[in-house]
């Protein structure tokens, strides 16, 4: 242990770091979603830039990142959620980064809706958006 402590400083002093794989981006967002009123729980693929209506939230990923299988997992999404109000009028109730390890901490905590990050991924079920999508 000594000998790889001795290793690592050595390469420190010399300017070089420990190789650090680049994070990966993903093309979809996974999403898990509750209802309080119903106590429905559904997870939903949502692809990057595109918004997906669960009940009253319109959820809208900008960006979602991983990293590679070899280092420890750290997944996190930059999202935009509006909420539908009832005279139907758009309101951003979040914007921010979600991180799918730490779900809790920048979870969306709607009065009905709870929304948060579960993973970024490379391939959905769902099929690809056309090349419109809803905007606010």
């Amino acid at each position: 242990m000594a000998g790889l402590a001795a290793l690592l400083a050595a390469g420190l002093a010399a300017g070089q770091m420990p190789a650090r794989a680049e994070r990966v981006s993903n093309p979809i967002a996974e999403f898990t979603g509750v209802d309080k009123i119903t106590g429905r729980i559904i997870t939903f693929d949502v692809y990057i830039d595109e918004t997906v209506q669960f009940g009253a939230l319109q959820v809208t990923p900008r960006v979602c990142y991983s990293r590679p299988v070899e280092e420890a997992p750290r997944t996190d999404s930059f999202v935009e959620v509006d909420e539908i109000t009832l005279d139907r009028k758009i309101r951003r109730i979040f914007s921010g980064w979600m991180f799918a390890e730490s779900p809790g901490l920048n979870a969306v905590e709607h009065a009905v809706y709870d929304v948060w990050l579960k993973s970024c991924k490379q391939s959905s079920d769902v099929p690809a958006p056309k090349s419109t999508r809803v905007t606010p």
